[in-house]
């Protein structure tokens, strides 16, 4: 995701050059209406999912062909930068798979493992303090306040999720609530890492890599008998029809790449702040497919926060500092290599 809150990138870079300018209105708002798309086609999942683990699949199975179908279609681009560019698993293999294991993997076992022992809401509510957990780290890294515009857009947008989630009279789970900040944490490796790797990477070349590591860590998981392995035939009630599960979790493998297809290749474009914001949409987003698709009736009080979210979004996106994003530099190194040779994007 750029830097959002200084003049300094989020991950500073040992010898730096020269940057070149800043990217156009043009190129900001085609990542903004990426990340839209991204968050989008993320909140699909949760609703069609739902049936399924209520008829008898295993979340480890459902997973599995989520992740497996959205590394299918993903694929082909990973391949094509392995044909163009020699030593590429060699050089970003390590990236590949940290992808893989944190952003994908350990945030959907965290968020799911924490639903399990607390309401579904505190654990969501938990995972999208992922925001607010950015703009602190870089606060703290750069040692540079954060505009009072950011602080307002934060603190509205979290007020706004709170009522969105509706944690009236929930409790608290010590490992829950530890279960839910790791999804949070991965979360926020998911922005950091789709920022800085767009360095040297092409971003959807990375989620690619990222998938195919997460579905092969998932099937060891289950053939291992650490993750429960159960599959259940019966249809899945969507809109009022019967549903064969295997389509279903096809076509949420499907919005699963094109999410983190999109998403990777926004926050180069916008930065990670601005993006992790915009990311809290899914929220309201999955409140609209649950109703649609569930028929669970989003409460009005939900319908004032999400509108209190998109206020935050906004000052946020009005933040001075945030407006023209400083691109991340270069080593000089590096700079000189690919003016040598060809571009490490496929």
């Amino acid at each position: 995701m750029t830097n959002p809150t200084a003049p300094l990138p989020i991950i500073a870079a040992a010898d730096t050059a020269a940057s070149p300018a800043a990217p156009s209105a043009g190129r900001r708002t085609v990542g903004m209406a990426m990340a839209v798309a991204s968050a989008l086609a993320f909140s699909s999942s949760g609703p069609l999912v739902k049936p399924l683990l209520e008829q008898g699949w295993s979340l480890g199975a459902a997973l599995f062909v989520r992740i497996a179908t959205a590394a299918l279609l993903l694929s082909p681009f990973l391949v094509r930068a392995m044909l163009r560019e020699r030593g590429i698993l060699r050089r970003h293999g390590i990236a590949m798979i940290a992808f893989g294991l944190m952003p994908v993997v350990g945030c959907q076992l965290f968020y799911f493992s924490a639903m399990q022992r607390m309401p579904v809401a505190v654990a969501l509510l938990i995972q999208y303090l992922a925001p607010v957990l950015l703009v602190i780290w870089v606060w703290l890294r750069t040692r540079r306040r954060p505009s009072n515009t950011v602080i307002a857009g934060s603190v509205v947008a979290m007020i706004g999720l709170v009522l969105v989630v509706d944690i009236a009279g929930a409790r608290f789970d010590f490992w829950g609530t530890l279960l839910a900040l790791g999804a949070a944490l991965c979360t926020c490796v998911y922005f950091v890492m789709a920022e800085r790797t767009g360095d040297t990477l092409a971003p959807i070349v990375l989620a690619a890599g990222g998938m195919v590591v997460a579905a092969t860590f998932i099937a060891i998981l289950l053939a291992s008998g650490l993750l429960p392995l159960a599959i259940s035939g019966e249809a899945a009630a969507v809109l009022g029809s019967e549903v064969a599960p295997l389509a279903v979790l096809l076509f949420v493998g499907l919005a699963t790449g094109t999410a983190y297809a999109l998403g990777v290749s926004a926050v180069p474009r916008i930065g990670s702040r601005l993006a992790s914001f915009i990311g809290l949409s899914e929220v309201l987003f999955a409140l609209g497919f649950a109703w649609l698709l569930l028929a669970e009736a989003p409460a009005p009080v939900q319908f004032a926060g999400g509108a209190l979210i998109l206020v935050g979004v906004v000052l946020v996106r009005l933040d001075p500092d945030g407006a023209s994003p400083v691109r991340r530099r270069v080593a000089p190194a590096a700079a000189a290599a690919g003016r040598g040779g060809g571009s490490p994007r496929p």
